[in-house]
């Protein structure tokens, strides 16, 4: 009886950090940061599944019709419905109830996406473990992200951002190539099953049984600020408050969701329609995978140096040049005809991903206050991912009209110009470390 209350006091303990034992930062808390970069990477794994395979083989392992542009971008589209929607309420909900049980359940939503893959006969499966697979990208990737902020400092937020979006959108292309691989070496949905269940049991197992809950952490940084700040309100503003500020208020925040919604069009295109782009170039589905590969990892990577380097020198710039980086290499791929520049036009979307990507984010962490950093950092990814949504379905009926290509790579290198062009012009050339 007493070893079994001791044993309980010590789980309690480790579970739920007395405020007067923690400090933020990522080297005082490394072993928990790094099992959330973990976490991010299986997340990343998770998607990454479905970037090349499913959309590149959709006619003949999964029933689409050929030609069947708008049902093609349909999965695409539910995505970023759900996820959207999910992001929305993740962050109100990890106030509640704590970030790890919101990751768990955000793997708990997932398991059913291989079975789907191994007995799906039809498209509408498909989409249906979209949903699914939106359920767990809302949840997880935004609590393993929300988990590190609260883990660092307030002056690390680039870097956070950096170090998180490398380890996801490394592990996307990571896993786009690997599936690639599979499906040329063995039957497709069995590959898929087995890649996908392996992935999902992992995440939920190191969710349960590694994850410390980084509630008291987030607490600490809203005190530390109350502190800095005397005179700040105490007043409690609701979800519904928090949307109308950072979607109709702050110039700022509007700038910045309105940015990172159009950048959802560049990744959308990519998912949905480079790899059956590729084939139709006459390109296997490995090199095809190749390419997309490069965009993923280079994006990943390069994300080590612009989150770092945002803390020093500022968002706007990196987030500007970045969107327009993007919008040029997304123009040039139909313009071009070989691997050689198909790969260097993937590398230099990366890079512009990288700039744009983790210091969108950044910013928006810049201009919320401490208590309410995640609900604002849900609004803002709900009007990212709702990106995949509203690309999905503008490139979607573009492609079905037009019955090719072309004009989807057009719309999103267009937009992608104008909305770096509203963040040149909306956004204070400096941002703040901590607005209370």
């Amino acid at each position: 009886m007493a070893q079994s209350l001791v044993n309980t006091r010590v789980k309690n303990k480790l579970s739920h950090p007395q405020t007067s034992e923690l400090e933020h930062g990522i080297q005082k808390n490394f072993g928990q940061f790094s099992l959330h970069l973990l976490q991010i990477f299986l997340v990343g794994l998770t998607i990454g599944m479905t970037r090349i395979v499913v959309p590149a083989l959709a006619e003949s392992e999964f029933g689409l019709a050929d030609q069947a542009f708008f049902l093609l971008a349909s999965f695409v589209l539910v995505f970023g419905v759900v996820k959207a929607l999910m992001n929305l309420f993740a962050g109100k909900l990890s106030e509640t109830y704590g970030r790890k049980k919101i990751l768990i359940l955000g793997w708990i939503t997932a398991l059913p996406i291989p079975f789907i893959f191994l007995f799906a006969t039809s498209w509408n499966w498909i989409i249906f473990s979209t949903v699914l697979l939106g359920l767990n990208q809302g949840l997880c990737w935004s609590m393993a992200l929300n988990s590190k902020l609260d883990l660092a400092k307030s002056s690390q937020k680039g870097l956070v951002n950096g170090v998180n979006e490398f380890a996801g959108y490394a592990a996307v292309g990571i896993a786009g190539l690997i599936t690639a691989y599979i499906v040329t070496q063995f039957a497709v949905r069995e590959g898929l099953f087995y890649f996908s269940l392996t992935v999902i049991l992992l995440g939920l197992l190191l969710a349960k049984i590694s994850i410390v809950e980084t509630l008291p952490w987030a607490n600490l940084h809203d005190q530390q600020a109350k502190d800095h700040n005397t005179a700040r309100s105490n007043d409690k503003k609701s979800l519904a408050q928090l949307f109308k500020l950072a979607s109709l208020q702050s110039k700022p925040l509007m700038a910045l969701n309105q940015a990172g919604l159009v950048e959802k069009f560049t990744d959308a295109i990519v998912w949905i329609f480079l790899p059956v782009y590729f084939v139709s170039q006459g390109l296997s589905l490995l090199d095809s995978g190749a390419i997309i590969a490069i965009y993923g990892v280079v994006w990943g990577a390069s994300q080590l140096v612009t989150g770092p380097l945002s803390d020093k020198i500022g968002r706007k710039a990196l987030i500007v040049w970045g969107m327009w980086l993007c919008g040029a290499g997304i123009i040039t791929i139909p313009l071009t005809q070989s691997i050689g520049l198909w790969s260097l036009e993937a590398a230099l979307i990366g890079v512009g991903m990288a700039m744009l990507y983790p210091n969108l984010g950044a910013a928006v962490g810049d201009f919320s206050a401490v208590q309410y950093r995640a609900s604002i950092m849900g609004v803002y990814r709900f009007w990212r991912d709702s990106g995949y949504a509203v690309g999905a379905l503008i490139m979607g009926l573009m492609a079905q009209w037009s019955q090719d290509l072309l004009m989807p790579f057009w719309f999103v290198g267009i937009a992608m110009f104008i909305s770096g062009l509203i963040v040149q012009l909306c956004l204070p050339g400096k941002t703040v470390s901590d607005k209370s």
